[in-house]
């Protein structure tokens, strides 16, 4: 998966409009059955099957200045939307296709005649609140910087952002994207000759150690999001903030930084974003946890309505940065 940066200012009266039309009202297929493909319609309707999305598109620029990334995007591609100077809603890219006359139809047309032609519907869309200066500073970028045009990030920027953003594929772009190939994944495996064990090292699991006898000084312990009672074994010592992004100080202020966590579910919603905890104590389920049934009974059964009495003022920035940065909330309206 590569990261895709596109601009969209919302100040801009044109772009606010696009993004009100086509990413807040998402698009109904059968209202432009007539200028849809027949196979892009097939495949619209596999992937989305309430029969609307939200779609943007890229015009082909001067000298097709654009077309150059467009043919670098991938469906499976996470695109990071950025304008008044922060990251403000992204998507993963399931579908992408050119149609000169449906997007005229939807964004009208440039004063040059172009128009946003090379179109991609997305799914699994949440907000962000993430500033450009982060992204900088993240990827090492010179300190004028800007996201000017469409842009495909490299790999390893993308990776890095992947994860400081905790960005994953949604269920709709997998179920019907290509099969597997067991034999592409043995040859990676066994052709890869780089680092195996890259964080994995004494010092961190030393700390790691330390962190959880800290939290957890006896045979039991209780998860800070559920409630639970649980034999240490399934508890976990969890960093409220991401700890790659911690400052030294932050990961030795034990008494604040981290929370026990269990293995039995509620580590993994909480580092992978689908559920939160709000600036009063409560648990904040993401919107897109309802598009799994079986994570969402989870969430339901354990979760839901729950204060944590682990949250404190003294916590509550590492809450924030979690809310800000990892949490996939509602996109903006």
């Amino acid at each position: 998966m590569r990261v895709v940066l596109q601009p969209a200012g919302r100040s801009k009266k044109v772009i606010n409009q696009h993004y009100l039309d086509t990413i807040a009202s998402p698009v109904v297929f059968d209202d432009h059955a007539d200028l849809l493909e027949p196979g892009v319609r097939e495949r619209l309707d596999q992937l989305f099957p309430g029969g609307s999305a939200q779609m943007w598109g890229v015009v082909p620029g001067v000298g097709d200045a654009n077309v150059h990334w467009v043919e670098k995007m991938s469906p499976g591609d996470f695109a990071l939307f950025s304008g008044d100077k922060k990251i403000y809603f992204g998507g993963t890219i399931a579908l992408m296709w050119r149609n000169e006359g449906l997007a005229g139809r939807l964004w009208g047309r440039k004063d040059n005649g172009q128009t946003w032609e090379y179109m991609y519907a997305l799914s699994g869309t949440q907000g962000f609140d993430v500033t450009v200066d982060e992204i900088r500073r993240l990827l090492d970028w010179k300190p004028k910087r800007n996201i000017q045009g469409v842009y495909v990030l490299d790999q390893d920027d993308s990776d890095t952002l992947q994860a400081h953003l905790t960005l994953e594929a949604s269920t709709a772009d997998t179920a019907c994207g290509p099969p597997p190939d067991p034999q592409a994944d043995a040859d990676a495996a066994t052709g890869y000759d780089g680092e195996l064990e890259r964080t994995a090292t004494r010092a961190y699991r030393g700390e790691q150690a330390a962190l959880k006898r800290h939290l957890l000084p006896g045979p039991t312990g209780e998860c800070a999001l559920c409630g639970r009672t649980l034999p240490a074994g399934f508890l976990i010592a969890a960093h409220i903030k991401k700890r790659a992004v911690c400052t030294d100080d932050e990961k030795r202020d034990f008494q604040n930084i981290a929370m026990l966590a269990c293995s039995l579910g509620c580590d993994s919603l909480y580092e992978r974003g689908y559920i939160t905890v709000t600036d009063t104590g409560h648990i904040r389920i993401s919107p897109l946890a309802h598009t799994m049934p079986g994570v969402h009974d989870h969430i339901r059964q354990h979760l839901a309505d729950r204060t944590v009495p682990w949250w404190t003022q003294a916590r509550e920035p590492h809450f924030h940065w979690h809310r800000t940065h990892t949490f996939k909330p509602d996109p903006p309206a």
